[in-house]
């Protein structure tokens, strides 16, 4: 008996331990936006200095990291208590709101740079599609040889992301009306309310008329390895209400934070003369990190549905929620936005789907699947540095 409260006060101060730290980034990245607030006319006043500026750069985006990290493991936590496909909701809506606060400040600062939305959307189904599923895949398959995924929920997913893609980021270069829609404002609020739709059709099928298609899948070879890891998975520390709460005050930081690093960012590309969709890859990476931790995490113990509604759910909602809030910025503000592609980039985007669709077509994947996604990865990054 004195063994088990004993084991129970030692839990509980476990537990205690872990909520802290749960805690920590939010106070940490509140005080940081206080001081950034406070102090702003010292910080920014000479972006010229290479020191101060890249010091404020760094500064920033490691607390804003550790604050989109933490987010992840409330986001976590919620699917624990909620299970899929809510949880993985909760982490979409959660990145979308950096992505959103990121671009709105960038686009706000500097000098308009009507191709930046697009080039940050561009740059995250890049990434997503290439880069993250690429890599969850190959160490899936690494770890397992095979893995399986229900691919019913795989289709679903891609046949709405294709049909957005295409009618956001490829049509509007063979618009009649204008060079591009977005420039027109009723063919932007039509672009905004067709999105919007899609999106939420696509939500309401997921979390009620199929479901099923978004979880693991059953009677499969590897869904004894997901129970065993279900069982002895430790369950999160902290009510569904803490968790709720403590991901808001952990948002808010990087929300706060993104005004103050949109000016480092802008400075930094207009000065050194980078690539323009530079500015949207930094975007994509700081927004990604976290899903895509957490598609890795899920590929290497053989939840790769878990993966798969990560990855291509964060495409998704990128196209779904990302341009209709960066339009209705643009008309309300006034700054032009640009969403067609160059011939380039519309090709690799082509190429993109096309292997896509060719990799969820089957019920296993491998490393070959894996292995193509990441080359085509690397052939989008040096596109952007020798088009």
């Amino acid at each position: 008996m004195d063994e088990t409260v004993a084991g129970e006060k030692a839990a509980a101060r476990g537990n205690s331990g872990v909520l802290i730290g749960l805690a920590a980034p939010a106070l940490i990245g509140l005080a940081t936006a206080a001081v950034m607030h406070l102090f702003q006319a010292q910080l920014f006043a000479d972006l010229t200095n290479p020191f101060l500026t890249i010091t404020v750069f760094l500064y920033l985006f490691v607390v804003m990291l550790w604050c989109a990290f933490t987010a992840v493991r409330h986001s976590d936590a919620i699917a624990s208590i909620l299970g899929e496909p809510y949880g993985t909701l909760v982490l979409t809506f959660s990145v979308i709101t950096i992505e959103v606060s990121l671009l709105a400040s960038i686009m706000l600062h500097g000098e308009n740079n009507p191709t930046l939305a697009r080039d940050a959307m561009f740059a995250t189904l890049m990434i997503v599609l290439n880069g993250m599923v690429g890599a969850a895949l190959l160490m899936g398959a690494m770890r397992y040889y095979e893995q399986e995924y229900n691919l019913e929920g795989a289709r679903a997913f891609l046949v709405v992301i294709a049909a957005l893609a295409v009618i956001s980021l490829i049509l509007p270069n063979y618009t009649e009306t204008v060079p591009d829609p977005a420039l027109a404002p009723f063919q932007a609020g039509l672009f905004a309310a067709i999105t919007i739709l899609f999106y939420v059709v696509f939500v309401v099928i997921q979390t009620m008329r199929h479901r099923a298609f978004f979880s693991e899948p059953e009677g499969n070879g590897h869904s004894a390895m997901a129970r065993e890891y279900v069982t002895h998975h430790r369950p999160p520390a902290g009510s569904l209400t803490f968790h709720v709460a403590m991901l808001a005050l952990t948002l808010l930081p990087v929300v706060l934070l993104s005004e103050y690093l949109a000016i480092v960012v802008d400075f930094g590309i207009e000065e050194l003369k980078l690539p323009a969709p530079l500015g949207g890859v930094l975007i994509a990476i700081l927004v990604l990190s976290p899903e895509g931790l957490t598609a890795f995490h899920a590929a290497l113990d053989n939840r790769l549905q878990r993966a798969v509604n990560v990855c291509l759910g964060s495409a998704l909602a990128t196209i779904g929620l990302t341009i209709p809030a960066v339009l209705t910025i643009g008309l309300i503000t006034g700054h032009a936005v640009h969403l067609g592609l160059t011939e380039v980039e519309m090709v690799l985007l082509v190429l993109t789907l096309f292997v896509s669709a060719l990799t969820f077509g089957g019920a296993r994947t491998n490393v070959l699947q894996g292995t193509v996604h990441l080359l085509l990865f690397v052939v989008y990054i040096a596109m952007i540095f020798s088009p």
